[in-house]
């Protein structure tokens, strides 16, 4: 079976990838370490975000200074996992991936609202997509705003005040998105064994993401 370059969905059709025998390798290794580098990053700034706002939480950790300085340096690097994982081809093919939407995504989208169980999908589906997507917007975001109220010579005090708000707000928001990320995790062992491991069953690939053409085989 042939696909497209850069599309999840094979050229003969809508027919889904065949159940040959075999795992299947979901993520290299450097995708990996992109996704476990950034994640912990996000998770040391929520974290230290909510030591900084939160009173029960300032007091019972102290070191206001050294909190803040994790916060800042953490929040800086967050792009930096990516920029490097950027030199692996599996990484830009899955970002070009996360990049498309296909018909069937928007499928995927009103099987959600229908409450519908079939929801087809190509390696990514529709809300992976979208919230990969609503992720690298934030965190540019958060990046610029807090650079403003890092450098208060930047920008004038009306900007580092608007600066503040869209920050505080948007880490609000983060730290909603990123909670439904680890609930939906946590309810498919298998997604977590894929980004654990970088392998994951062909039943469930063709189950969750019947068009993906599955073509990175690798032997039990």
């Amino acid at each position: 079976m042939t696909s497209t370059p850069g599309s999840d969905a094979p050229t003969g059709g809508t027919t889904p990838r065949p159940g040959e025998r075999g795992p299947l390798l979901r993520f290299t290794g450097a995708e990996r370490w992109v996704h476990w580098t950034s994640s912990a990053l996000m998770l040391v700034c929520l974290a230290t975000a909510g030591c900084l706002y939160f009173p029960p939480l300032a007091e019972l950790v102290g070191r206001r200074r050294l909190v803040v300085t994790v916060h800042e340096w953490c929040g800086l690097a967050l792009p930096v996992p990516l920029l490097l994982g950027l030199g692996s081809r599996a990484l830009r093919a899955d970002l070009s991936r996360l990049n498309r939407f296909a018909p069937y995504d928007r499928e995927w989208l009103r099987a959600v609202r229908r409450r519908s169980f079939r929801r087809p999908a190509g390696k990514f589906n529709a809300g992976q997509k979208l919230y990969a997507a609503w992720t690298a917007g934030a965190v540019l975001v958060m990046l610029g705003t807090g650079l403003l109220m890092w450098f208060t010579r930047l920008a004038p005090l009306v900007w580092r005040t608007g600066a503040t708000f869209v920050h505080d707000w948007l880490a609000v928001a983060v730290a909603v998105a990123v909670a439904g990320h680890l609930y939906q995790s946590a309810r498919d062992p298998e997604a977590r064994r894929g980004m654990r491991t970088g392998r994951v069953d062909e039943g469930w690939a063709a189950r969750e993401h019947p068009y993906w053409d599955g073509a990175d085989r690798v032997d039990r």
